[in-house]
């Protein structure tokens, strides 16, 4: 019985059909994603709301279509950049 879920777990792994492919990309996407609203401190801050997530997210969107978009996604580019930047540096320093 194992060794069949090893087999199948090992099949699903080297599985390069592109349905697969895409599924695990889609799949890491999501995680990354994810993990983006972890870094940024969006799960302690709402103690885990999801509905507040969201609702964050689309006043996110909202910013994005309208008028001042450019605008936005530069310093929200910026701001991002930096946090990154600090983020590694905090990393390599510690």
């Amino acid at each position: 019985m194992a060794a069949r879920h090893r087999l199948q777990a090992r099949i699903a792994r080297d599985d390069s059909r592109a349905w697969a492919v895409k599924r695990r990309e889609r799949t890491r996407q999501l995680i990354e994603l994810g993990g983006l609203i972890a870094k940024a401190g969006l799960i302690e801050l709402t103690d885990d709301d999801r509905a507040v997530i969201f609702g964050l997210l689309l006043g996110g969107v909202a910013k994005l279509q309208s008028e001042r978009r450019d605008e936005t996604v530069t310093l929200w580019r910026r701001r991002g950049k930096r946090a990154f930047e600090l983020a590694a540096d905090a990393d390599t320093s510690g």
